[in-house]
């Protein structure tokens, strides 16, 4: 299992980014896919993630209406649309694939940083 996260970067706040995470054939047919952050000196946190089974997702309340997850399951892709961005957004992101949404990743990706920054 591969996941390979890129569209990190340097923006400005208010800005919008768009992160995805590519994985290998067949993991969103059996995994979950959550997005999670971890700042310099803070714990990792979750922000989103979006069941296999159904499509459900789940948001942070950080985030919520400000991100948005999706997947394309013909690119193999998850998503995650991060608009109205804020300085405290600030963070490396990673994409992790459990199988629920409430486990723990069972295999992550190397992560991207988002920096937002005037």
């Amino acid at each position: 299992v591969q996941l390979v996260e890129s569209g990190g970067g340097l923006v400005q706040p208010g800005g919008s980014l768009r992160l995805s995470c590519v994985v290998s054939a067949f993991v969103l047919d059996y995994y979950a896919i959550g997005w999670f952050r971890q700042a310099p000196g803070k714990e990792r946190e979750e922000v989103s993630c979006i069941e296999y089974v159904d499509g459900s997702t789940f948001y942070a309340d950080s985030v919520k209406g400000r991100f948005t997850i999706s997947r394309d399951t013909a690119k193999n892709t998850v998503y995650l649309q991060m608009n109205d961005l804020k300085p405290e957004d600030t963070a490396v992101y990673s994409c992790g694939a459990p199988r629920y949404c409430d486990a723990d990743p069972l295999h992550w990706g190397q992560g991207t940083q988002v920096t937002v920054s005037a």
